[in-house]
């Protein structure tokens, strides 16, 4: 793609419509692009193409019209679908053309890829996010990226779009996932510790809301208690990140530091933690379910209407 043929404004595409994917796509066409989507459930990218935008019936054809596609699906598997699998993207995207990597994945295997597509002529930001549906749909997520010039020179507006803030951490591939991983051992471990303290208050005895309350007001507060432990208030275990999510994360957290013979004593207890939950049939819901497998607790419960 010369500079001659280069559109003032690239035609942008995304694949995956869930949490994270429809909020990206919805900042996207609120900042004025007509996006193209696609989904392997074509009502989720039908009703998105209701209010603007195009659905697509796969993601080859949504990548033969875009110029940057973006990626917001589950693991590297899944990205391999769809770059490499049956209608795949990455024989349908010109030379030049740039797809930006959203998924938590192993580095090493990010890396691997830019050199993957660099031979089809195809430019690559490995891109993982991080903030959350609400903030996806407002477009201020926190991108860790790293990557080439030129793909940066191709994405930047869309990445502006979806972001309150993109980091370009290095001019290669695997860096963005990198800290991506570091991100993930801290919002594991918050997360499975917010559950234990949570648990610990309740069996003591102590009101879950006035725990809550003080707890969000105090020094031992954070992001993660403060989020996910309003979902345990709430009986509300629907999924916007799930158990089996930080089954998988906390997984390649493990994995990255196995070559480097790093001891993380705290992420694999974590990891353990989210296992036992997974095991135990809670891997569908939300991460906050992992304060289920405490004993002898007795959790709010939804308020019925």
């Amino acid at each position: 793609m010369d500079d001659e043929n280069k559109p003032a404004r690239p035609r942008v595409g995304v694949v995956g419509l869930g949490a994270m994917g429809l909020g990206m796509a919805r900042s996207l066409r609120d900042a004025g692009y007509d996006v193209g989507v696609h989904d392997l459930r074509p009502e989720v990218a039908a009703a998105f193409a209701r209010d603007g935008g195009t659905a697509f019936a796969s993601c080859g054809e949504l990548a033969a019209a875009v110029d940057v596609l973006v990626g917001v699906v589950v693991n590297a598997e899944q990205v391999e679908s769809v770059l490499f699998g049956a209608g795949g993207a990455a024989g349908r995207l010109r030379p030049g053309s740039v797809f930006v990597m959203c998924s938590t994945v192993d580095p090493g295997w990010s890396a691997r890829l830019e050199g993957r597509l660099a031979a089809l002529g195809v430019l690559y930001l490995d891109a993982p996010i991080s903030g959350g549906a609400a903030r996806a749909a407002a477009g201020e997520l926190t991108m860790m990226t790293s990557g080439s010039a030129a793909a940066y020179s191709v994405a930047d507006p869309v990445l502006e779009a979806m972001s309150s803030t993109v980091y370009r951490l290095g001019d290669r591939a695997g860096l963005g996932s990198k800290v991506k991983v570091v991100n993930q051992l801290l919002a594991g471990v918050h997360i499975a510790a917010a559950a234990e303290a949570m648990a610990l208050g309740i069996r003591s005895g102590v009101p879950a809301e006035a725990l809550y309350e003080v707890i969000t007001h105090s020094a031992g507060n954070s992001w993660m208690f403060e989020n996910r432990m309003a979902h345990v208030l709430a009986g509300d275990y629907t999924p916007l990140s799930a158990v089996d999510i930080f089954v998988k994360d906390l997984g390649l957290v493990l994995d990255a530091a196995r070559p480097e013979r790093f001891p993380l004593p705290l992420a694999a207890t974590a990891h353990q933690m989210f296992l036992q939950a997974s095991a135990s049939g809670l891997g569908a819901e939300d991460d906050s379910a992992v304060i289920k497998i405490f004993p002898g607790i007795d959790l709010p419960q939804p308020v019925e209407a």
